[in-house]
């Protein structure tokens, strides 16, 4: 049996599957699914967005749009939503758009909103040492995550929990809220509150630059910079990218930021950061694969005193 409210589904990634499937299972009309375009992959194939994969494998006409603010409106008017749910879907709407349902569009958004509004939540809140955060189901004005929250689910943050593992959990709670506010929604219990701006917070998108490793910070911010991004530093000129580290003091120490104070084979790879050292547990050097640094320096040379830094 169909839950009565008629849905359109916005999204791309990985986050937005838990979402979509919920609404599958809880028989909710998914009047089309609308995905980013494809991209090219590997070898030139081209690539599927994660949920348009999904919605085919359902039967969910799938719906794309280059520019879903100039080529979408229409497409979407004709399906006669209820309600327009997105979730990570990539693309600001506009307010041709956001009118079209009549309850509005919702938004899965996994931070606790006022704070973290921006485009990677998840990643800035693992990079910033948070030990909170969460997710939340608003309704979508034409604001960057500005507008009405319905509920909020929180969850804490393990001291070493990356982003991606995060990222996982908090989907999987953002599609049991959403279920949840949507059967408020069609009850007409929902209650909208308003975000308090004093208290809001925004981050920017993500650059490749955000990654790099300044080694005069605490070993704490470095180890939270890997954990919630892809973080890298140079040796010799050469791209050292780092997938797996861990705090080994929070003291000051006498030696230099970025400096190699340990490289053995048997006991692993260690840098002084501006308080602190930090662990390279796992690494990749330019061209070749991510691998434990013991077995890294089996096949490298990376002596003690070398000073990993900024590319020069």
């Amino acid at each position: 049996m169909k839950n009565k409210l008629r849905i359109i589904f916005l999204g791309t990634p990985a986050f937005a599957l838990p979402s979509l499937g919920a609404l599958i299972q809880r028989g909710y009309e998914i009047a089309a699914v609308v995905a980013q375009p494809d991209r090219p992959g590997n070898r030139n194939h081209v690539a599927f967005p994660p949920v348009k994969e999904a919605a085919i494998r359902a039967g969910i006409p799938v719906l794309q749009f280059e520019k879903i603010r100039r080529d979408g409106a229409g497409d979407l008017r004709a399906l006669k939503p209820d309600a327009m749910v997105t979730a990570a879907y990539g693309q600001i709407l506009s307010k041709e758009i956001l009118d079209i349902p009549r309850h509005g569009v919702i938004n899965v958004h996994a931070s606790l909103l006022p704070a973290y509004r921006g485009s990677a939540p998840i990643n800035w809140a693992v990079m910033r040492g948070e030990t909170r955060t969460g997710v939340s189901i608003m309704r979508t004005d034409i604001g960057v995550d500005t507008g009405d929250v319905i509920l909020r689910r929180e969850t804490g943050i393990a001291p070493d929990e990356t982003a991606g593992e995060l990222t996982a959990r908090l989907a999987a709670l953002g599609a049991d809220a959403l279920c949840e506010a949507l059967e408020l929604i069609a009850a007409g219990k929902a209650a909208y509150e308003k975000q308090d701006e004093a208290k809001a917070s925004y981050f920017p998108m993500l650059r490749r630059t955000d990654g790099e490793i300044v080694w005069n910070k605490s070993a704490r911010e470095s180890h939270n910079l890997v954990r919630g991004f892809a973080a890298y530093t140079y040796f010799n000129d050469e791209l050292l990218k780092i997938h797996k580290t861990a705090v080994v003091s929070e003291s000051v120490m006498a030696a230099s930021p970025g400096e190699v104070i340990l490289s053995s084979q048997k006991e692993g790879l260690r840098v002084a950061c501006g308080e602190g050292i930090i662990e390279l547990m796992t690494i990749q050097a330019a061209g070749g694969k991510a691998m434990d640094a013991k077995e890294f320096l089996r096949g490298r040379s990376l002596p003690v005193g070398t000073l990993l830094c900024g590319q020069l």
